[in-house]
């Protein structure tokens, strides 16, 4: 062993002289210090490459559930196990959930539409069959302006700011005070014709909008791609009146009455579509109940309005 060390190059290579001395002060590794484990050994011996587990499935395939291995799939985070999200039956309850929820959605939206008509019709037969509120209504004209300017202010409110239409209950608040002022409104201005007018264009306006309404929910075209086209003639439409107020006669009344109530006809299949979402283009959120109700309940209101109207401009 001296004699190998002495040697020059040997088991080296070119040039090198040998590993230098190792320092005689390192103290020298008998072994483990007493507690450490020792190496695996005794009985039994240690387990081969290649071990499987008495009772283990072949290499590759999912435990089952036992004593050993579990009880069964793992759940995930949301409630559904492993194997449920590596096939497709996890897709399909996830459009069953969100379908659910656009039924409820849908529910809700027209249970509160409902409410907002009931109110807005016992307004407007309080105008017409009780004269001294009719009476009072017209000798004070304030009440008008006050109902109209609060209208605006609302309507605004609820469509620009999100927390107010989406925090219970001031959204409630809220769209109840709308519906009260626009009620005020109708009312006042329903009170100056005839209450066989009235009836017939409450009539005739139910009769179209349920047409309507199952149209836009079997039809397969879609009407939420047309928001450009309904933005652009709702301008033109809004120009036209201001000439039609300029310009005042029976026949672009007639005229002017017909357009809005064409247009308001297309806006509530177009607002319904996007209340029930699903393969349209445009859809709104579940959230936006307050929203929805309040849209098809302008769109109604115009209607109305507009058929009342060509009834008048008819009469006259």
């Amino acid at each position: 062993m001296a004699t190998w060390q002495n040697t020059p190059g040997a088991g080296f290579y070119a040039g090198h002289q040998g590993y230098p001395p190792q320092n005689p002060g390192y103290p020298s590794q008998e072994g483990y210090p007493p507690g450490y484990p020792p190496p695996y050994g005794g009985n039994p011996p240690p387990p081969g490459p290649g071990f499987i587990p008495p009772g283990a499935p072949p290499y590759g395939q999912i435990p089952p559930g036992g004593p050993i291995f579990g009880t069964g799939p793992q759940s995930g985070m949301y409630g559904s196990n492993y194997e449920e999200s590596m096939h497709s039956d996890g897709i399909k309850g996830l459009e069953f959930s969100d379908k659910t929820i656009r039924n409820g959605f849908i529910r809700k939206v027209y249970s509160i539409l409902m409410i907002q008509l009931l109110i807005t019709v016992s307004m407007i037969a309080l105008f017409l069959f009780h004269e001294p509120t009719r009476k009072y209504v017209r000798s004070h004209q304030e009440l008008f302006w006050i109902s109209f300017v609060a209208t605006l202010v609302l309507i605004i409110c609820m469509a620009c700011c999100t927390s107010v239409r989406r925090k219970a209950p001031m959204n409630y608040v809220f769209l109840l005070l709308f519906t009260i002022a626009e009620s005020f409104l109708l009312a006042t201005a329903a009170s100056t014709y005839n209450s066989k007018e009235v009836l017939l264009a409450i009539g005739i306006t139910a009769a179209v909008c349920f047409a309507l309404t199952l149209f836009a929910f079997q039809t397969k075209f879609d009407f939420t791609a047309l928001n450009t086209i309904l933005f652009v003639a709702l301008i033109i439409f809004l120009l036209f009146g201001i000439i039609a107020a300029i310009w005042h006669g029976p026949i672009m009344t007639l005229v002017y009455a017909s357009i809005g109530a064409l247009l308001f006809s297309i806006y509530l299949i177009y607002d319904t579509q996007m209340m029930i979402g699903g393969n349209h283009k445009y859809s709104i959120s579940a959230e936006e109940y307050i929203f929805a109700a309040l849209s098809l309940y302008i769109d109604i209101i115009n209607i109305f309005i507009y058929i009342l109207t060509i009834i008048g401009a008819s009469r006259d």
